[in-house]
């Protein structure tokens, strides 16, 4: 049985348990591993043991994150946490396939999102797509349980509603956004620090892939498109991480409206593609027709290739969304 709820229900879920699990998606991002940890506090200071788990590892650019340690990375939750008894919270998930992990099925699940993909999966469920970033909504609770916000807690915020709002250029971001970006400064968190973190700590590896992805670059009016390859992959020393924030530079071009990046995946003849717009293309609705998600500026889904194969498929659907 699933049920929509408040802060208070969750709140009392949270009083009535004695610790808790908690995971994100796979490929984590600032927004699930910043919540993830912010959330790990408002518990601890609720006196709830918590575990956090997560399928994949933590991206480079967030591992200064304070408590980041406290993160497990496992293939299945139960490698970590063996009392199947213990709820498990799931942040920016639409479904159980998601997190990537094994041994969640028959928990009592807590599902909080804030994509317009977001499903009622779990046992208890708060979604709230106007949120500007999960991270916005783990904020509410803390206030809401009156918790201590500290200045590592205000940092792991900052840093979640820094990197989903796309450096505050998403449609999300509005006067409470700002708002609660100043709340979280004047809480501890260093906006500079962060930005330099998060902008000016990537590996030689994602800035050669970067020039390839680019090199790669094609645009047809309104539309930008890129892709790389395993073979591109292998050539730079780049991982999966390294691909991130690509398809802002397709998408930060003049008179384009949406663009794509591709990556070919290694296990099969398949390519995990980023759509963003500028606001005429609702990518979240794209993107769930080919079984993936995200919001309406800023989704993500897998089809399968070949590359013209692959690209073609997603242009057709981009071209459509613009007419």
């Amino acid at each position: 049985m699933t049920q929509e709820v408040s802060i208070a229900a969750l709140l009392k879920a949270f009083r009535s348990s004695p610790g808790f699990v908690i995971t994100s998606h796979a490929r984590p991002d600032g927004d699930s591993v910043g919540s993830a940890l912010a959330l790990a506090e408002i518990l601890d200071q609720l006196g709830r043991p918590v575990h956090i788990v997560f399928a994949d590892a933590v991206p480079l650019i967030y591992r200064t994150l304070p408590g980041v340690d406290r993160i497990r990375i496992a293939p299945s939750v139960s490698a970590v946490a063996h009392d199947l008894a213990l709820p498990v919270i799931v942040l920016e998930c639409d479904g159980i396939p998601r997190t990537g992990l094994a041994g969640l099925e028959g928990r009592c699940l807590i599902n909080i999102d804030h994509h317009a993909s977001g499903r009622p999966f779990g046992t208890l469920n708060w979604i709230d797509e106007h949120a500007c970033a999960v991270a916005a909504m783990i904020y509410r609770i803390a206030v809401a349980a009156r918790v201590r916000i500290t200045p590592s807690m205000a940092t792991c915020l900052y840093t979640a509603i820094l990197s989903d709002t796309g450096s505050f250029t998403y449609s999300s971001t509005n006067a409470e956004t700002f708002a609660l970006a100043h709340d979280l400064a004047a809480h501890g968190a260093n906006p500079s620090q962060i930005a330099r973190d998060i902008y000016f700590s990537n590996p030689a590896s994602k800035i050669r892939l970067l020039g390839t992805a680019l090199s790669n670059l094609q645009c047809d009016g309104p539309l930008a498109w890129s892709w790389v390859t395993n073979n591109d992959m292998e050539t730079a020393g780049a991982g999966a991480e390294d691909c991130e924030g690509v398809v802002n530079y397709l998408i930060s071009i003049d008179g384009v409206e949406s663009a794509v990046f591709l990556r070919e995946l290694p296990s099969a003849s398949q390519f995990r593609l980023s759509i963003r717009s500028k606001g005429k293309v609702d990518v979240a609705q794209i993107a769930e027709t080919f079984g993936g998600g995200g919001h309406r500026s800023a989704s993500g889904c897998t089809i399968d290739g070949p590359l013209h194969a692959a690209t073609e498929r997603i242009l057709t659907q981009l071209r459509t969304g613009l007419c």
